[in-house]
């Protein structure tokens, strides 16, 4: 089974120029509208300038969703999504808890009330590698300065963060302890630390505006590594997460005894990949790491190529994308009723409701995208709905999911 990891991280270098020509290039489009910011020129800036916080968050939570939206484009369908801080808002957009434009707005939120809370006290971040938890926890309460941990991402792998002075004392403290290795990471910005605390007043204010709904999948979040099938819990956990420390390697633990084996990453880099696999001992779990298209088409290939994918009869990229059924135009989507009666949780049917089971045939109507009939162009099984009724989606967007097994089977 698989899970989608996203990674929390300014964009120290610019994305792949082959996303631009892509077809899920078009939410940067959709981004750069709600924010009012020009998030393509974010993304492929060569320059040296940093942009402000919350630009550089929404840059993150962008470049991420464009390459998820992609694998859902081929029909890739995960069992859990899962954010590391920041890319937790990316894992509950494409989960359906939390709408692109409310994601767009929190990010953009959650960024200035950091940037305005440190105002322009300098902090730091660190790895501390070959420690356990409470020596590295030890090394912290010992340094003169403010630092604490900020993730626990691997076995012998922790991250504190706090101030320039506090992160080095803290440093010090652990190589005396025996760490083997000290690595410097880009500024957190106190993030997941107290050094945050006075940001979460103005985030709390927007988490309370923004609509949550049902997971689907399901999200692990960061603060308990846990899923929570109740959308009320998460402003609270959202808030909590700016101060608490992010739990990886427990968030992915957590998957791994529900049935997870594969974990992909989505954006630049390959952090949370390479900690991921620290997490396990060997060839326990495949972890990827999608930063092009092309790294996405070489994972298909591999998935397809697994004798569990060949027993679910996923033949070839056609057919794992002729899974999905996908909106002609933009606009809000609305389901018909037999949809929504057969897909309750994201079509705001009680949860008591009866449910039934749908076959759709070549043809069928789904719903509408504003005037827009959404049509199936193929003939499954409906397996659920991928975005809220009344959720504003863009063309080539996912709106829907069948399952085609019986009519690939031989």
């Amino acid at each position: 089974m698989l899970a989608f990891s996203l990674p929390d991280h300014e964009p120290a270098s610019r994305v792949s120029d082959e996303w631009v020509s892509h077809p899920s290039w078009e939410l940067v489009d959709a981004a750069s509208e709600t924010a009012g910011i020009d998030v393509a020129a974010l993304l492929l800036d060569t320059g040296a300038n940093q942009p402000p916080t919350e630009q550089a968050h929404l840059a993150t939570f962008v470049s991420s969703l464009v390459a998820v939206d992609a694998a859902e484009r081929f029909g890739l369908a995960p069992m859990a999504v899962l954010g590391y801080g920041l890319g937790e808002y990316t894992a509950l957009v494409a989960a359906g808890a939390l709408g692109f434009e409310d994601g767009v707005r929190l990010v953009l939120e959650r960024g200035a009330a950091i940037r305005e809370g440190l105002g322009e006290i300098p902090t730091a971040a660190a790895a501390i590698v070959g420690l356990e938890d409470d020596d590295v926890e030890a090394a912290c309460a010992r340094a003169e300065g403010d630092v604490w941990v900020a993730g626990y991402d691997a076995p012998g792998r922790v991250v504190v963060s706090g101030t320039v002075e506090g992160v080095e004392g803290a440093a010090g403290f652990a190589r005396v302890l025996g760490a083997s290795a000290i690595e410097p990471l880009a500024p957190h910005g106190g993030v997941h630390t107290p050094m945050v605390a006075r940001a979460r007043d103005r985030l709390r204010k927007s988490l309370a505006e923004a609509t949550f709904a049902e997971a689907d999948p399901v999200v692990v979040a960061n603060v308990d590594a846990r899923h929570h099938a109740d959308p009320s819990d998460w402003p609270g956990l959202l808030s909590a997460q700016l101060c608490a420390p992010v739990r990886w390697r427990s968030s992915v633990r957590t998957l791994f005894n529900e049935g997870v084996r594969t974990f992909v990453e989505f954006g630049p880099g390959e952090t949370l990949a390479l900690a991921t696999r620290q997490c396990f001992a060997a060839k326990a779990v495949q972890s990827h790491a999608i930063s092009t298209p092309q790294d996405l088409e070489a994972l298909v290939d591999r998935l397809i190529a697994t004798p569990s994918m060949r027993r679910k009869a996923v033949a070839d990229h056609d057919q794992l994308a002729g899974r999905l059924v996908v909106s002609p135009a933009a606009g809000p989507f609305q389901p018909v009723d037999e949809v929504a009666h057969a897909a309750p949780r994201l079509a705001g049917i009680p949860s008591d409701a009866p449910t039934t089971s749908m076959r759709v045939a070549v043809g069928d109507l789904i719903g509408w995208v504003g005037d827009a009939e959404v049509r199936s162009a193929f003939a499954g099984t409906l397996g659920g709905l991928l975005v809220i009724s009344g959720e504003r989606v863009m063309p080539s967007q996912p709106v829907a999911w069948l399952d085609a097994r019986a009519e690939s089977s031989p």
